[in-house]
């Protein structure tokens, strides 16, 4: 398992942003301790409760993603993201 802090736009290590790369290819998005997001096999899981929790993890979720907030509700709302309880 490797964690690695995020990286800005320009490069810089985000503090208490981390990607975490399991062993398995299996990759989180977790900011300080809560879980965020997690891309499985070609599959992302949001977490039901804090996926939409301030503009700072928004923020980086968005790049985890690489996407906007607007297309991310729009693949929860299609179900081709699922929310679960990933804490």
């Amino acid at each position: 398992m490797k964690v690695n802090n995020m990286k800005s736009i320009n490069g810089n290590k985000i503090a208490n942003q981390f990607e975490i790369e399991a062993d398995n290819g299996d990759l989180v998005f977790q900011p300080y301790n809560t879980v965020i997001a997690r891309k499985s096999g070609g599959k992302v899981t949001l977490d039901a409760e804090k996926w939409d929790c301030s503009t700072t993890t928004n923020k980086y979720r968005n790049l985890f993603l690489h996407e906007t907030t607007k297309e991310t509700a729009a693949k929860i709302k299609s179900g081709e993201y699922t929310l679960a309880d990933l804490n």
